[in-house]
């Protein structure tokens, strides 16, 4: 691996900040303590610096020369609302908080580019340097772009990084086109007739009603979803009743949907409406579906893709450099921001094979060997891109 040099020498100092961010999680829209950091951190290295995008989320920003060209790169800030099981010393310290999904590592390897960039200052355009709060499901990339991030801080082109568990240090994976799927949550309210429990006769009973409607869904993927289309819809919760021998008035179904294309999503939708609807009346009751989508399928842009790969491929080896990445079903809000300006998305590995402890676990950690790497890539596609002779 060709890891530069001042980088690498700035590997503890990049550790420890990284486990200071872990010890001290925060939620979406309140990173306060990580903003500060980020933005004091970017100030003593010299960069311009604006805070409050989209809340919490802070923007540094390098300019060298006269080069009208500007790059964006984007790092996540939040933590996750579950407990930590692991037990080494920079664990949580705040109870039902943690940096289970390593935004903890991204935002620390893009600290590490900005100190190195804003020291060699070896490009000619301006480099964009987005820390984005709120990506878990609360909709941080949506909200910068809202108040104005592509307006106030024009890009010409835009990167994002996430950690991969399983795939080793020193590898990165990446596909062009649809890479990550788009996500929605629901909620179906359905409301039927209370009763004794001894006498189901005399009531509607929203329980029964609520088990047809969860078998039914899952029609949807198997009937009205092309088979060459991927999609995943989960009923995930379900509350209803309070004692043993009462049937309940009402019942609450909640999930998440999930798919690469935005006319499967708009399609799921319909159908869990009707669905839940239709179901509900034949069986003398009623139900109200809300379902929402919260974030758009992730697309990668071709040439934005192979651009990220050939420097990747640089510095780790074309083996090492995986361009048909496997399809992810989980959301990454990053995809706002995708919709706004053409850029990509890559996975750098986390290490761990098989046995690696995947993100969205309590005890998972991120993996401070990796955080060079992806310091050094984030400076290597800077440097390329806008190169002092690609005018």
């Amino acid at each position: 691996m060709k890891i530069e040099p001042q980088i690498a020498a700035a590997a503890a100092e990049l550790t420890a900040i990284r486990r200071d961010i872990h010890a001290h999680p925060e939620l979406g829209f309140e990173e306060e303590r990580t903003s500060t950091i980020v933005a004091q951190k970017l100030k003593e290295w010299g960069c311009e610096v604006t805070t409050g995008i989209g809340k919490t989320g802070v923007v540094g920003t390098i300019r060298v020369g006269n080069n009208p060209r500007a790059i964006g790169l984007r790092a996540d800030m939040d933590a996750l609302p579950m407990d930590e099981l692991n037990t080494f010393d920079h664990r949580s310290t705040h109870k039902g908080r943690m940096h289970a999904c390593g935004h903890d590592g991204h935002t620390t390897m893009l600290l590490g580019a900005a100190k190195y960039l804003s020291a060699t200052r070896n490009f000619d355009g301006t480099v964009h340097l987005i820390f984005q709060p709120a990506e878990e499901g609360r909709g941080g990339a949506e909200a910068m772009v809202k108040d104005g991030l592509f307006q106030k801080f024009p890009c010409e082109i835009i990167f994002g990084m996430h950690n991969r568990p399983k795939l080793d240090v020193g590898k990165f994976a990446i596909r062009s086109g649809p890479m990550m799927a788009g996500g929605g949550l629901f909620d179906i309210h359905i409301t039927g007739k209370g009763a004794h429990g001894a006498r189901p006769e005399s009531g509607i009973d929203p329980v029964v009603i609520a088990t047809q409607i969860i078998s039914a869904l899952q029609s949807v993927v198997s009937r009205n979803v092309a088979p060459l289309d991927s999609a995943v819809i989960s009923v995930t919760q379900m509350h209803s009743g309070d004692a043993y021998n009462v049937i309940p008035q009402e019942a609450v179904l909640r999930g998440t949907v999930r798919a690469f294309r935005k006319e499967t999503m708009a399609l799921i939708k319909e159908r869990i409406e009707t669905i839940a609807a239709g179901i509900a009346k034949t069986m003398g009751g009623s139900a109200k579906a809300d379902v929402r989508i919260a974030f758009p399928p992730l697309v990668n842009d071709r040439d934005a893709a192979k651009f990220i790969a050939d420097v990747a491929a640089e510095i780790v080896g074309e083996e090492n450099m995986n361009r048909e990445g496997p399809f992810v079903m989980a959301s990454e809000d990053f995809s706002y921001m995708l919709e706004q300006v053409p850029g990509a998305f890559v996975n750098i590995g986390n290490g761990g094979g098989e046995g690696g402890c995947e993100v969205h676990n309590p005890s998972y950690d991120f993996n401070d060997d990796a955080l060079a790497l992806g310091s050094t890539l984030w400076a290597r596609v800077v440097e390329k891109r806008l190169a002092k002779d690609a005018r």
